[in-house]
């Protein structure tokens, strides 16, 4: 039996109070396991958690895997976030409980993470704190990415915002792939931004989203020579100085791999969660691992992975899986993580971003039901 599984629909109704995501989304519930019949998890708080956080956070975790039908023992070790010196153990704190609240002494600390303390949330290059903030009028932001060039991040990045937008929510679209910007053709986009009273740039609205992308401001066949510090400001303008005023969902397409873009991104604003989007074939999951593991080592919450490219229908009926079978399903269950949906391969969805017309809006339902289920799982 997945513990995840059981987890999950527990952990995702109780709020936690810092970030006010699910403690699952915010990555607090850790190292789940079943023994038998006793489920076992840590939930990882911070410092800025008080006791009075950490027990009701406990107590419903409790509460909500016996509603959802969990007759076994629980055991649930509270480990607080702590920095310890060489040789010295973690400031950390554990409550484990069998329905009677018994505590016992401190787990081990974790391992130091070297990328974490090199790169990680909270880090400048050279260990500087900086400090998240969101830009102005945006309540999500949802970053998607692939690790690898050509498996359909931006077709997924461009359906799943339009398919929010045809959901009823007011979505922004910001294409972060400063090399390759793909936005203004797969969104039918024309024009020059302008800028409004506030001196701030007017992202272009397309079938009900708003849109920026650098390839808007610069000649589609002029290449961006830059090296990465210019990279990295042009990816902080785009989030602090652009006009997403009531944007209740920001949609990110990053450029593919894990180098400055996304690190400065991450590291700027609060990410409310990360799409990985691969195709089955073992050379595009490898790279998918990098994107997955990036998110993780930045405290990005994992949404769940998008399989494009699944297969294509034959002519005579049955399917053809020219890039193998059932590779995003595997790479989701090794992280733990849902299977958002597989997206067939389609000339329509093809001709669609070629158009600047995505897919959605002609009937692919595949892309509403991935967005049906980012918003539920945000």
């Amino acid at each position: 039996m997945d513990p995840l599984s059981i987890l999950e629909p527990a952990a995702t109704r109780v709020r936690d109070p810092l970030s006010g995501r699910s403690v699952w989304l915010a990555g607090l519930i850790q190292d789940a396991r079943i023994d038998g019949d006793t489920l076992r998890f840590v939930l990882a708080v911070k410092k800025e958690h008080g006791a009075d956080d950490r027990q009701r956070l406990r107590e419903a975790l409790l509460r909500n895997l016996a509603e959802k039908g969990w007759t076994g023992e629980i055991v649930c070790t509270i480990r607080v976030e702590g920095v310890a010196a060489a040789g010295a153990p973690a400031t950390a704190a554990s409550a484990h409980d069998h329905g009677h609240g018994h505590t016992h002494g401190a787990p081990p600390a974790p391992a130091r993470d070297a990328i974490k303390g090199m790169s990680g949330p909270g880090m400048q290059p050279h260990g500087g704190p900086i400090t998240k903030a969101m830009p102005d009028g945006v309540k999500r932001i949802i970053a998607v990415t692939s690790g690898k060039g050509g498996v359909g991040k931006s077709t997924v990045a461009t359906n799943l915002a339009v398919a929010l937008a045809k959901l009823g929510h007011k979505v922004g679209l910001l294409d972060a792939d400063i090399y390759g910007p793909s936005l203004p053709l797969m969104m039918n986009l024309h024009g020059k931004p302008v800028g409004n009273d506030k001196k701030q740039i007017v992202p272009i609205p397309s079938h009900g989203v708003r849109c920026m992308s650098i390839g808007l401001l610069v000649d589609e066949k002029e290449p961006v020579i830059w090296r990465g510090p210019m990279v990295m400001g042009v990816v902080n303008q785009f989030f602090k100085e652009v006009d997403w005023s009531d944007c209740e969902w920001l949609i990110v397409d990053l450029p593919p791999g894990t180098g400055d873009a996304q690190l400065t991104m991450i590291q700027g604003v609060p990410i409310s969660g990360g799409v990985v989007v691969t195709t089955p074939q073992p050379v595009a999951l490898l790279d998918a691992v990098r994107g997955l593991e990036m998110f993780r080592k930045l405290d990005v919450p994992i949404l769940g992975v998008v399989e494009n490219m699944s297969w294509y229908d034959l002519p005579g009926g049955g399917k053809a899986y020219p890039f193998g079978e059932g590779g995003g399903a595997r790479l989701a269950t090794e992280y733990g993580v849902p299977l958002l949906g597989q997206v067939p391969l389609k000339e329509s969805i093809r001709a669609g971003g070629d158009a600047g017309r995505p897919a959605v809006l002609d009937g692919e339902g595949v892309f509403l039901s991935i967005a049906q289920k980012v918003a539920k799982l945000v």
